[in-house]
């Protein structure tokens, strides 16, 4: 997945976290359950089992905001053989699209929720409404629509 972000959805307090994977060009969601952890060594083995599900081609960098979460990079990289690019301190327009995409996901996980209380298949199902979206900036084509595309890629 060629990620244009990655970053933490925080829930009530910062006890509660969901990893946001958003693809570059597509703009496909992936909603990764933390588990109710979002130290380093969890964020590293959740996040790089849910790119390890996606096509080779779909896993070629990733983008990551500043944070302690993702201190494990370098055996992230060593695992996955993903190179890691980290944005810039303070620099929100590095992350619009992701930033973008958390507004959308808050319309289904307020601030102050306690993520904790969703499964990963509650999180699935908000990622799949959230792609079925028609989006402006593809057309009006939902991002699972293009994101099909880019799969498919791989077989021809």
């Amino acid at each position: 997945m060629n990620l244009r972000r990655k970053t933490l959805v925080c829930g009530a307090f910062n006890r509660s976290a969901i990893a946001t994977l958003v693809e570059r060009t597509s703009g496909f969601l992936m909603l990764v359950h933390l588990g109710g952890k979002h130290d380093a060594a969890t964020v590293r083995e959740r996040v790089g089992t849910a790119m390890s599900a996606l096509p080779a081609h779909l896993r070629k960098t990733l983008t990551w905001d500043q944070g302690s979460e993702m201190a494990e990079y370098r055996q992230f990289q060593e695992k996955t053989t993903i190179p890691v690019y980290f944005c810039d301190a303070h620099s929100p327009w590095q992350r619009g699209s992701n930033e973008n995409t958390n507004g959308l996901i808050r319309q289904y996980f307020p601030k102050g929720t306690n993520l904790n209380l969703h499964s990963p298949e509650r999180l699935a199902e908000v990622a799949a409404k959230i792609n079925a979206r028609p989006r402006e900036s593809r057309n009006w084509e939902p991002s699972q629509t293009h994101f099909d595309r880019l799969k498919e890629l791989a077989h021809i």
